[in-house]
């Protein structure tokens, strides 16, 4: 595919292998194994002499279009697709990373991930130290002679904080050390975290690449060493935290509206941001197109705009939180985001709900907290249905 391509262009069209039958739409793969012309070729596939499909455990032709997809839309040699994105993150950190190493990550980071550091990695004598994600001094300090990763979602979930890549991803380099990030919120519409200095990049699928909430799945990528020969292709191939078919189709035909939908998205987003800005029973909003995010300036640089997440604070905590989210008729209730219908959800009980208090408190989670993700609806139904709760 021809790199002066646009990316609108790449998306309808990297990846598509058409079989004999010469497909328009991309083919569905659905098959457990792949079979051989003799033993010799079986034998030469599984030593990695002959390129091509084995056992869709690790290699499937439906995956590996989407695979190809997103590596163009990223910016990047290789992709390697998961089940899901924190599976995207295991595989990563277990492919590169051995018992006594040592992560750098933000505290503004989703819970499950929050939740997969400290308690699950641990196990494994993999330590994590939570730093500001928007203070490249705070990582520089927490560097050890055994840190050999940074790992930032920005923006992050839910407070929308905006960290410099460029800025930790010179401080990663000069140390050895790999920096990932977290694409979930920009997808490479709006960034390209590999192009700002990012080693690896991860995805959600699940969220804005699919777009309308219907598969789970997962992506990383980055250069193919480190990808393939790095570790994290093998613990894919053994440990299996593998993107089906199915849910590898469905994502295919998710990145060919990905553009529409994320520049729309942001659009509804920003005019929603500002309707909230000015309400009274709003305290504080957390959007980075809006000229009161702390980050707003470097959200300028380094995105094409601010997204598709609003957060805001109501007065009068969680019960007043609570009766927002009850009060909505069209809004969905769920912790899902990228999807084309807007959800709404109260982090702390629920997306941040099992990390502690304290760690809640340092990340700025709030009870008054809610994070609206915002759909493809007119902003004026929106806006009706919160105003309905924020009135009480």
């Amino acid at each position: 595919m021809s790199d002066h391509l646009q990316p609108e262009t790449l998306a309808l069209h990297t990846g598509i292998h058409r079989s004999q039958f010469n497909e328009h739409s991309e083919a569905m793969y659905l098959t457990s194994s792949f079979v051989f012309d003799s033993a010799a070729q079986a034998a030469a596939r599984f030593s990695g002499d002959e390129p091509g499909n084995i056992y869709s455990r690790f290699t499937n032709p439906t995956v590996t279009a989407f695979e190809e997809r997103l590596a163009v839309l990223e910016s990047a040699e290789t992709c390697i697709a998961t089940s899901s994105g924190m599976s995207a993150i295991l595989a990563c950190v277990m492919g590169l990373l051995s018992a006594g190493d040592h992560i750098v990550a933000s505290r503004s980071l989703f819970g499950a991930t929050v939740n997969l550091f400290n308690n699950i990695l641990k196990k494994f004598n993999i330590e994590t130290t939570f730093v500001s994600a928007t203070d490249a001094h705070s990582w520089q300090a927490a560097i050890q002679a055994n840190t050999k990763l940074f790992f930032l979602e920005t923006p992050s979930n839910p407070l929308t904080e905006v960290s410099d890549i460029t800025a930790l991803a010179e401080i990663a380099k000069k140390s050895g050390i790999w920096l990932v990030v977290d694409n979930c919120f920009c997808t490479p519409v709006l960034q390209k975290p590999l192009e700002l200095g990012a080693d690896i990049v991860i995805h959600s699928a699940t969220k804005y690449l699919d777009g309308q909430g219907r598969v789970l799945g997962g992506a990383v990528l980055g250069k193919r060493d480190v990808l393939m020969d790095g570790g994290i292709y093998g613990f894919l191939r053994t440990a299996g935290p593998t993107l089906s078919a199915f849910n590898a189709w469905v994502i295919l035909k998710g990145l060919e509206t990905l553009k529409i939908r994320v520049e729309t998205h942001s659009r509804n987003a920003l005019q929603l941001a500002q309707w909230l800005e000015s309400h009274p029973n709003v305290t504080r909003i957390f959007y980075p197109g809006l000229m009161s995010h702390p980050q707003y300036e470097l959200a300028k640089q380094q995105q094409r705009s601010g997204g598709g997440i609003v957060t805001f604070e109501v007065r009068g905590g969680k019960e007043a939180a609570w009766r927002v989210i009850d009060s909505t008729r069209l809004i969905s209730i769920t912790a899902n985001l990228g999807d084309t219908k807007s959800t709404l959800t109260h982090p702390a009980t629920t997306t941040h709900a099992r990390i502690s208090q304290e760690a809640r408190d340092a990340a700025g989670i709030s009870d008054g907290l809610l994070r609206i993700a915002v759909g493809l609806e007119s902003v004026l139904d929106l806006q009706t249905d919160l105003a309905r709760g924020l009135a009480l």
